[in-house]
């Protein structure tokens, strides 16, 4: 359908409903008219039917002058009750028409409001597979990593220490992209040219480096080139950056950062639907302390919404057993702060959701390690109760509790 088909259609149904509002409001309006106004034409009538029947002669005057007279006191007592209600009467009978005409106004205004926040105006219909279609060409037509640089505004350069750039300086000099074998001096050196904006350069190196590695390039050497790429480009993913992130998915299906940017490369390009499908395991089988674990927290919901996909962010996992024994041995202070968040977002998980006899576990085992018995001790006693018809959960827990030091 065309722009101007649809609005002719939108136009005509609006106005039609419209009409319809008027109507029924105005019929209401009529059945609303007071009942003197009513019985007044009644009365009249029947005046006219007396004098109709006595020039027929079919009413005798004497019967004529009767009802002549008692339906002339209705009509008295009618006209009496009418004028003593003309003010009340006349604005009831305008309230149906103003409540028309406010109500037309509403609808109107209201459809007007929302359309202008999540509508464009003379945009033509666009379907599921002509957006994906879209889409796609959007993707497959964006700009070079070259046009993306040039598009962008001079960065300003970080202040570095003397002492920094006195070591940045003797690397230079000593690893010379162009010619230099040595896999740990070109690391070394695009890391930190990547650290102080000089792109360029670092990409330079980490081109370099996989080249000197050649097969024994890892996936994590060509996902850290596209990470250059993509941060020299504004967190633009050009078909350059992707070329790299290929590469590393080849190597590894399961490199984070390549998967991460991957998910990245399709919002941008609106195939919302394609970085769910990435973004979403990768969200879920993360350790809460991955780089790309923040930025997904508020990127995968809208990424789930805008490909139509209902989403509930799951809780992050509690802590594991190597979570615990690292945590035995820092300070009070240092262990409650790296755990003491996990725990308490697994103990509201818990229990508003329930979990396996070994999340219970784990919380049981955070609870001892941070000192909170008495919270342990009830956290036991509710997995006992949740796990009562489970012994081979029973004895596990009990194992736990007996490891925190806790009462059978």
């Amino acid at each position: 359908m065309d722009v101007m088909g649809f609005w002719t259609i939108a136009g005509a149904l609006t106005l039609g409903v419209m009409l319809l509002l008027l109507l029924s409001l105005r019929r209401a309006g009529a059945e609303a008219e007071p009942a003197a106004r009513r019985d007044i034409a009644v009365y009249r009538d029947q005046l006219a039917e007396v004098d109709r029947d006595l020039a027929r002669g079919t009413l005798p005057p004497a019967e004529a002058d009767r009802l002549k007279t008692e339906i002339a006191r209705r009509l008295l007592a009618a006209d009496r009750a009418l004028t003593a209600a003309g003010p009340v009467a006349a604005t009831a009978s305008r309230t149906p028409l103003l409540l028309a005409g406010a109500l037309v106004l509403a609808a109107g205004g209201g459809a007007l409001a929302i359309y202008s926040q999540t509508g464009v105006p003379w945009y033509p219909d666009l379907p599921l597979d002509r957006r994906l279609a879209e889409a796609d060409h959007l993707m497959a037509s964006r700009p070079s990593q070259a046009q993306a640089v040039a598009d962008l505004p001079p960065a300003k350069a970080p202040e570095v220490s003397p002492d920094y750039a006195a070591l940045m300086d003797k690397l230079r000099a000593s690893v010379d992209p162009a010619t230099a074998t040595d896999p740990r001096g070109l690391e070394l050196l695009s890391r930190n040219e990547a650290a102080l904006g000089n792109f360029a350069a670092a990409e330079a190196a980490q081109r370099r480096l996989i080249a000197v590695k050649g097969a024994t390039a890892t996936a994590e050497d060509h996902a850290g080139l596209a990470e250059i790429l993509i941060r020299w480009a504004g967190g633009y993913v050009s078909p350059e950056a992707e070329a790299a992130l290929v590469k590393a998915l080849e190597l590894d299906p399961q490199n984070g950062t390549a998967r991460y940017f991957s998910g990245l490369m399709f919002a941008q390009s609106g195939r919302y639907d394609h970085a769910f499908q990435l973004w979403q395991p990768l969200y879920e089988s993360s350790p809460p302390d991955a780089p790309w674990m923040q930025p997904l927290a508020t990127q995968l919901p809208d990424a789930a919404r805008l490909a139509g996909i209902r989403y509930d962010m799951p809780a992050l996992k509690g802590p594991s057993a190597g979570d615990m024994a690292a945590a035995a041995d820092m300070s009070p202070e240092d262990r409650q702060a790296m755990i003491e968040g996990m725990v308490d977002q697994l103990s509201n998980r818990l229990a508003t959701e329930g979990g396996s006899a070994q999340e219970w576990a784990q919380l049981i085992t955070a609870l001892g390690v941070l000192g909170r018995k008495d919270q342990a001790q009830e956290i036991y006693a509710e997995a006992k109760q949740r796990f009562a018809s489970q012994p081979d959960a029973l004895a596990s827990l009990a194992d736990v509790a007996t490891a925190a030091g806790l009462a059978p």
